[in-house]
């Protein structure tokens, strides 16, 4: 499950690139990872359907990873706002972080792959904007952090094992959202993830329950659909 969703994201773009170029698209690759926030559902699906199958043999539902939700006076909708308060500027200076390191300064950055206007059509825009995250966010979480992190921990019995493991993991998959062929840029996505990551993963770790974090999740990938693909 650690690996699954990145090599569906690269599967996906390979495919779509395959069609972009029967249809003469220039740079069809490039193309292809532009519409990362419309074919990542079906990433999201094949991750679903990996955690129902697990899930089921070991004789426990999907939401039995969520844990225990709290709404009652909104409490849960608190906690959610005050993770993404903390966390989502961890992932802002990460990036800021990675570009200086890798590029020298984060006004050099060549990033505008991230950056550039996709002239993707509206319907794949409003898309984005209003149903991948909603699926995406939840199923992120429980494929990291509710499955794997504490089926590691049992199947190591290190906790300082586990956490490292599905920590780079996750900041990694992030790599191929989109993938592009370039070691800096790769490794500029990694680094500029990994902050948030680890304290979204030092979160759950001390509370053991998701639905904050998925709520946290969420603005967090309406940004990001905002920053690097809706322009």
């Amino acid at each position: 499950m650690l690996f699954r969703s990145p090599v569906l994201f690269v599967t996906f773009q390979g495919v779509l690139a395959i069609v972009l170029l029967a249809f003469h698209r220039p740079f069809p690759w490039q193309a292809a990872g532009a519409w990362w926030n419309v074919y990542g559902t079906l990433v999201d699906l094949g991750c679903l359907v990996g955690l129902r199958y697990f899930t089921r043999r070991e004789g426990i539902l999907l939401r039995d990873l969520i844990g225990p939700i709290h709404m009652r006076r909104g409490r849960d909708l608190l906690l959610g706002l005050g993770y993404f308060l903390l966390i989502f500027p961890l992932f802002i200076g990460g990036g800021l972080l990675a570009q200086v390191l890798l590029y020298g300064s984060a006004s050099k950055a060549p990033i505008a792959y991230l950056m550039q206007a996709h002239h993707l059509p509206v319907w794949a825009m409003v898309y984005s904007l209003t149903l991948w995250w909603f699926i995406s966010s939840p199923t992120e979480e429980a494929t990291f952090q509710g499955y794997a992190l504490p089926r590691l921990q049992a199947l190591t019995g290190r906790t300082w094992i586990a956490f490292p493991i599905v920590c780079l993991c996750w900041a990694a998959q992030h790599c191929a959202l989109p993938f592009m062929p370039d070691w800096r840029f790769l490794l500029y996505r990694f680094i500029a993830f990994l902050p948030g990551v680890l304290v979204m993963m030092a979160v759950y770790l001390r509370t053991r329950r998701l639905a904050p974090l998925i709520l946290a999740h969420w603005p967090m990938d309406i940004l990001g659909a905002i920053m690097t693909g809706i322009h």
